[in-house]
């Protein structure tokens, strides 16, 4: 029952809520607030520079490996905040695992209250089950260069404007920019495609030292901002 969810966690599940409505309010208009829009991230666009037909090839068979490596949640939010990044955007079609794998890494670190909303935000970022299948027909791989991280200013004003206790103490934003790395096999021939990425990542922080065994604190995935619609 509500009555029994500790004061914090409470705060914590209206997050999502305050910044969609009183704080959106306050910033300027046009910033990509999270939750507020939503879309698919672009997943086939991997292709060849020359554009004569060939057959794709079947890639090779999947090897099964002990699956994506977990994300340690004591590294400071900043540190986090590229993990998730990285974690978000790292994947192998040869791997013998499928998105829902690679969202779970992600699920594990989610805050209890938003692990649903999050749920729906990696959905967006990860190929759906066709298009891997597709992806993994020219043995694609993708990873993550990434450029800058920081605390966008809209979140900085968000925070300074906000009415006390409207946003929980330990929770922030950092907007990641980076550019999104895709490799495969058409026919015998290598390929890849690159483009640049923005996004946000939404974290709350807590200083749990004692219980955790950590000097730099223990944090959570709130959300994530629509790909390339980050706060700035």
């Amino acid at each position: 029952m509500d009555s029994a969810v500790p004061e914090d966690r409470r705060r914590r599940r209206l997050l999502i809520a305050a910044t969609a409505t009183g704080l959106a309010l306050l910033l300027p208009a046009g910033v990509g607030i999270y939750g507020l829009l939503r879309g698919p991230a672009t997943t086939t666009d991997l292709a060849p520079s020359d554009p004569s037909p060939r057959t794709p090839t079947n890639g090779p068979d999947p090897v099964p490996t002990a699956g994506p490596d977990p994300i340690p949640q004591n590294l400071g939010p900043e540190v986090f905040a590229r993990a998730i990044a990285e974690a978000l955007f790292t994947w192998d079609t040869t791997s013998g695992h499928d998105p829902s794998d690679y969202a779970q890494a992600l699920a594990e670190v989610a805050a209890e209250a938003e692990a649903n909303a999050l749920a729906s935000d990696v959905r967006a970022y990860l190929p759906a089950n066709d298009a891997w299948a597709q992806l993994r027909s020219y043995a694609t791989t993708q990873s993550l260069t990434i450029d800058e991280v920081f605390v966008p200013a809209a979140w900085e004003t968000a925070t300074a404007q906000a009415a006390p206790g409207q946003i929980p103490d330990g929770t922030i934003a950092y907007t990641v920019e980076g550019t999104r790395h895709r490799e495969g096999i058409w026919g015998t021939e290598p390929i890849k495609a690159s483009r640049p990425v923005t996004f946000t990542v939404f974290l709350v922080c807590t200083p749990e030292a004692s219980a955790r065994g950590t000097d730099a604190g223990w944090c959570e995935v709130l959300r994530l901002s629509q790909l390339d619609n980050p706060l700035r």
